[in-house]
């Protein structure tokens, strides 16, 4: 390719279930402003402007376009993309193919979801044709939940573990400024006392929905080194689809993984010679809707064999202190502005390489981290960031 990529600017809003202090476009422009001001820069030196948002979520037809001047995007190309839970990754290999290929040097791209001003659950139940999307027409909780019990049953997981992964994910969302839910959780037990949605999934393992946005500059390897001192590389995307309406969607009758995790860390990690994710990789933010999701990413990421998941959790390997930290940041657990989600994962990762976490930042020195996202009928995407390339 033509030219290397690299994040030059990161800026995100903080994150809550309502924001009536501002409306959607003076929401996104609260988080271009932060990526301009730490990339250090100004709008005009934009050359292009990509959105990810699930405008069904807010009933905002188009929303991108009544907010040109609030995102800079004022007669400058770009497009929007919605793929999904999966969009604000979507739109981050938008970007990063775009500034790739030479078309353009500066980019910025933004994520965001206002929840608060439509019905998320609405618009998810009825996404699905009641023919063939029958399954789907559970909602996310619905299908989360199934998830759950055959990840107990399979891997002899209890909810006793899915606590501790709540408790981690609560523990690092208090560290971190961004972060929505802030509960203060204490014990396994305030954990296990929350209602199920549906059994085994309760309320506080699952994501809430968030209002908030994230914007990422993007800029060559020419620009970035004259932008920021510490650019922070994207070094490989990867994107695998599933086809939900055919039996068997999520698994093959044969015994073969055909998770569409496993396919895509497969080719990422062979195009970029990672043969242990573990020591290969210095950590993570995955995308997970539930705390039952976590344990489940870890195994089909190769971070652990299958059915030991929670052996990790068990052990404090992915806790911020720990030798493989997963989402320091808190989580989609904790914060879930659904366009902005897999961008904030991005995010976070690129920070923790750069050293500018905060009071969430890991102990151990970060140099390759990945990011995913997880949307739709079992959609994937990761991105994978380096210090140096």
């Amino acid at each position: 390719m033509p030219n290397r990529v690299a994040i030059v600017g990161i800026g995100q809003t903080y994150h809550t279930s309502k924001r009536p202090d501002v409306n959607q476009a003076e929401m996104v422009n609260e988080a271009v402003r932060a990526t301009l001001a730490d990339a250090q820069l100004r709008i005009k030196d934009i050359e292009a402007v990509f959105w990810s948002n699930m405008e069904t979520f807010e009933g905002i037809y188009l929303p991108d376009h009544w907010m040109a001047d609030e995102g800079g995007a004022f007669m400058k190309p770009g497009l929007k993309v919605c793929t999904g839970g999966t969009s604000g990754a979507s739109v981050v290999c938008e970007g990063f193919y775009f500034v790739a290929s030479g078309l353009y040097d500066i980019a910025m791209i933004i994520g965001f979801e206002k929840q608060d001003s439509g019905d998320t659950t609405a618009a998810i139940s009825a996404a699905a044709t009641p023919m063939w999307g029958k399954g789907a027409t559970t909602g996310a909780i619905g299908e989360f939940a199934k998830q759950a019990l055959t990840y107990m049953q399979e891997s002899g997981a209890t909810e006793e573990h899915a606590a501790q992964v709540r408790l981690k994910a609560d523990r690092n969302a208090c560290r971190n400024q961004y972060a929505h839910l802030k509960l203060g959780l204490k014990s396994i037990d305030e954990v296990l006392k929350s209602p199920y949605l549906v059994w085994p999934l309760r309320i506080l393992d699952f994501c809430p929905q968030s209002c908030g946005a994230c914007a990422l500059i993007f800029a060559s390897e020419k620009a970035a080194k004259r932008i920021h001192k510490r650019p922070v590389w994207i070094a490989d995307v990867e994107t695998v689809h599933q086809e939900p309406f055919r039996a068997g969607s999520f698994g093959d009758p044969t015994g073969k993984e055909t998770y569409t995790q496993h396919v895509a860390c497969e080719r990422l990690y062979k195009r970029n010679g990672i043969t242990n994710p573990r020591t290969d990789i210095d950590m993570a933010e995955i995308y997970e809707p539930s705390n039952w999701e976590e344990m489940n990413l870890y195994e089909h990421f190769h971070f652990c064999g299958k059915n030991e998941a929670w052996k990790l959790i068990e052990k404090g390997v992915t806790e911020i202190e720990g030798e493989f930290p997963v989402n320091p940041s808190g989580g989609v657990i904790a914060t879930n502005p659904i366009g902005a989600t897999p961008t904030i994962r991005v995010a976070e990762a690129a920070l923790q390489i750069r050293g500018d976490a905060g009071e969430h930042q890991v102990t151990r020195d970060v140099k390759t981290a990945i990011a995913t996202a997880l949307g739709g009928p079992n959609w994937t995407v990761m991105t994978l960031l380096k210090r140096s390339l």
